[in-house]
């Protein structure tokens, strides 16, 4: 298969090296497409960590697939609220919508926020054969938002060899999961296929997580000759999840079924049951299949042109509530004694029933609204996605190649809500349409995923509360490279441009004839160069530098969820450095990077709320001046003292923080009034919501042919709460020494992870695997995250481990476990 790469780097990680990729070859087996761009050992110069399929197999077992990361350098990943792919990614202190997540060079970062949600993706690691994460500028030539790094995921090719795979599973909380899969190899004509089908069910660690999630995988190869190979690819992973959507306060967790010393960690609050069946407030369901035709063309020894067409076709969303109680929302109304929701309770007084400590009879039964009465709503984020990479390289000699390319995109998102459960009403009335107002609606529909998601809108406006609107994000972008290299040099130039197109069409709050926005255009453009020089066959040494400037969100173009176009609207700005020694031999190999990265002008929207006339206010401020500076030191090393066993380990230290005090207008939502404004002072504040510290220290045992043991312990330090800059402002008439509240400082903790597998050969071409996985093996207790900053109280009983109970956190999982065994023939 042809495999054209981005020849320029350094620095190569090799997480637990006896399984990962530990040749350059190894990595171009497992390309599935000419357009990733995959960095090479001692060649391209960024940080980089490359973990192989092996691993994934053998150690993800349960946890989430960006969990695989966590033991390579300056990435955070968490669980988040604990649903089944709700997990999250820091890479450098940057969040996943600011770093680049592709798959075999393309990218799937949504191109209205760049969220990535990995539910989507949940079988993506049954199809992985190897995921490498480029720190910092990273060696793609597309204008992508790599603003932290760049997460590339190479699915397997079509023309693997001749295997089938039997996989069953079984894991904590009733998790089970079932895996076929099949290769053909490649026939004497040139064609090859590849099938993947899997079920994963159960419940994850927290209460109230049951899910249901499948995944399918298709590929097929054709090789006709030597200058031509095309790949067609179709994979998706329709899924449903219950979730825990927000979190609760340290008390809460203590409240309900845990104790000072071991809070329960398990406490979600947004489930609960009816009619004696686990039921959740909030559910997530979603099916976004993606396919794509990869044409490599060697058109002369010399030039190579490198294409793919792929289209993705989302349909899905999130369940939440609409609706009231006597002023509560239903996380606000008494519980249980266990902390549950009253989902009966509810559906009783919605039809007129006595509740008595709900409060006041329903005097509307059966009727509800916004204000009176609690339904189940879904927030639908479905899309169409088209694009086109194509890129064309030229060998002028030996030493001298340059790449020219082009990338296209369409990206059609639609946005509205749906009534999913009526519990027990039988109409809700809303408002939100004034072309229909007010509308009642009667009609709900599943929380579960379509298995035929290629239509368009898929429910009548008529059907539709709250809002509606499509967000329409057009790209048109071009790039190019010149890549000099020699046995001891390599070095590149790189630059890229990139418009962005927008336009919002908004159903409910404008007349027809009105209800297109302006078509807004931002162009965008980033230059980037670096160069790796091998001083001998151990040492090399490298550096990059460069600068992004990259159109902000689509929230940012349109403010206040309207049509209105910001008239003020900026590129943010990134400046980029680094530096990179490597050391390789036969027994050790390290790496050691220096980086900085200054992120300025950066889009926010903020909030603060306050009182006036004993009314409660919401201000909204768009913020575009917020800045923020990374930086930081990163060592990884592996070592082999003997053949049976491979060291591990990674040191990570970052210093990430504001810089400057910005101006921020906070106005109130539905009168445009000013209600707040003055100087958000943020210098010097820590970035909150990843560990700044993180090491890890693993070994691999390989025992016999047939046994392997493995360990790893991962330390986690300087992890700050998540925050509002809306609650550093400091207004005019605001004392000048006035307390603002400080990023919170949570403890710090370490995990130790344990791991068994074996392996009976039937013969030649079969075999049975066992694998056991324990993780967090000593049950450690910590907060693996926060979204409050309450500082810690004068009374140490109102703290846990100095941390005020009144914050809101997410507690990581206690000791999970999971088992496999996997028949090869």
């Amino acid at each position: 298969m042809l495999v054209v790469l981005s020849f320029s780097t350094a620095s190569f990680y090799f997480a637990q090296t006896s399984d990962t990729i530990s040749k350059e070859k190894d990595i171009e087996q497992v390309v599935l497409t000419g357009v990733a761009d995959i960095a090479k050992d001692r060649k391209t110069p960024v940080a980089v960590s490359t973990i192989k399929e092996a691993v994934i197999v053998e150690k993800l077992g349960n946890q989430e697939f960006p969990e695989i990361l966590n033991s390579t350098p300056s990435v955070y990943a968490t669980k988040s609220g604990g649903g089944f792919g709700d997990s999250r990614i820091n890479v450098r202190g940057f969040d996943q919508r600011n770093t680049a997540v592709m798959i075999n060079g393309v990218p799937v970062n949504d191109m209205e926020n760049g969220a990535v949600y990995w539910s989507n993706w949940a079988g993506l690691s049954d199809v992985t054969s190897a995921m490498q994460v480029q720190r910092g500028l990273g060696s793609s030539k597309l204008a992508i938002a790599s603003v932290g790094g760049t997460i590339n995921v190479l699915t397997r090719a079509a023309d693997k060899k001749r295997q089938g795979t039997v996989n069953v599973g079984v894991g904590n909380d009733g998790y089970h999961k079932s895996l076929f899969s099949y290769n053909t190899g490649k026939s004497e004509k040139g064609w090859a296929s590849s099938f993947l089908m899997s079920r994963t069910a159960g419940s994850m660690y927290a209460d109230g997580t049951k899910f249901e999630g499948y995944n399918y995988y298709f590929a097929l190869g054709y090789n006709p000759n030597s200058k031509h190979d095309f790949q067609f690819t179709i994979t998706g992973a329709p899924q449903w999840h219950h979730q825990r959507s927000f979190q609760s306060t340290i008390s809460d967790y203590i409240k309900y079924g845990g104790t000072e010393e071991e809070p329960n960690r398990k406490y979600n609050q947004n489930w609960g049951y009816l009619n004696g069946e686990e039921y959740a407030m909030t559910v997530n369901y979603y099916h976004k299949p993606v396919m794509s035709l990869n044409w490599d063309w060697k058109i002369t020894d010399a030039t190579k042109l490198n294409s793919v067409a792929y289209a993705s076709f989302g349909r899905g969303g999130g369940s939440g509530d609409f609706g009231r109680i006597n002023s509560k929302s239903y996380t606000s109304l008494p519980r249980t004694a266990d902390g549950l929701v009253r989902f009966d309770d509810i559906v009783k007084w919605n039809q007129g029933g006595v509740v008595a400590d709900f409060g006041a009879v329903n005097k509307t039964p059966f009727i509800a609204n916004v204000s009176n009465g609690i339904v189940r709503r879904s927030s639908i984020n479905s899309h169409n996605w088209y694009g086109l990479i194509t890129s064309l390289n030229h060998k002028f000699s030996d030493n001298l190649n340059a790449t020219i390319g082009f990338d296209g995109r369409r990206y059609d998102g639609m946005h509205y809500r749906i009534l999913t459960d009526l519990l027990g009403n039988n109409v809700y009335t809303d408002t939100s349409n004034i072309n229909n107002k007010p509308n009642q609606i009667s009609n709900t529909f599943d929380v579960r995923p379509t298995w035929n998601p290629f239509g368009g809108k898929t429910n009548d406006i008529k059907d539709q509360a709250g809002y509606s609107n499509d967000g329409i994000v057009n790209w048109l972008g071009g790039f190019g490279q010149l890549e000099y290299t020699t046995d001891a040099l390599s070095a590149f130039v790189q630059g890229s441009v990139s418009n962005q197109g927008f336009q919002r069409i908004d159903y409910m709050l404008y007349t027809p004839e009105n209800q297109k926005s302006e078509k807004v255009n931002q162009i965008g453009f980033n230059i980037k160069g670096g160069a790796n020089y091998n001083i001998n066959e151990n040492h090399n040494v490298f550096a990059n530098a460069g600068y992004y400037e990259r159109q902000p969100f689509f929230g940012a173009v349109f403010l206040n969820n309207r049509n209105d176009a910001n008239p003020f609207l900026t590129n943010e700005k990134v400046i980029s450095y680094e530096l990179g020694y490597g050391f390789r031999s036969s027994v050790f190999n390290a790496n050691l990077n220096l980086y900085s990265t200054s992120w300025d002008d950066i889009y926010r929207r903020l909030t603060t709320r306050r009182k006036i006339n004993n009314v409660d206010v919401t201000g909204v401020a768009n913020v575009q001046g917020i800045n923020e500076i990374h930086r930081g030191i990163e060592l990884d090393f592996n070592v082999r003292p003997a053949k049976i066993v491979t060291i591990n380990g990674m040191l990570s230290v970052g210093d990430w923080y504001f810089k400057g005090n910005p101006n921020a207008q906070f106005v109130e939502d539905q009168t445009n009034v000013i209600v707040d404004e003055g100087t958000l002072k943020l210098d010097g504040l820590k970035v909150g919501d990843a560990a700044q510290f993180t090491a890890a220290l693993g070994a691999d045992f390989r025992l016999t042919d047939w046994l392997n043991f493995d360990a790893q312990y991962r330390y986690a330090d300087n992890l700050y709460s998540a925050f509002e800059p809306g609650d550093r402002l400091l207004k005019a008439t605001d004392p000048a020494n006035k307390v603002l509240p400080e990023a919170v400082k949570l403890p710090s903790y370490g995990l130790l992870d344990l791991g068994a597998g074996a392996k009976w050969n039937i013969n030649a071409t079969q075999a049975f695997k066992f694998r056991v996985n324990v993780n967090n093996v000593l049950d450690k207790v910590y907060i693996a995250e926060s979204r409050t900053n309450k500082p810690a109280d004068a009374n140490e009983a109102n703290n846990w481990k100095g941390i005020n109970k009144a914050n809101e956190v997410f507690f990581g999982f206690g000791r999970t476990w999971n088992a496999s065994v996997t028949f090869n023939f």
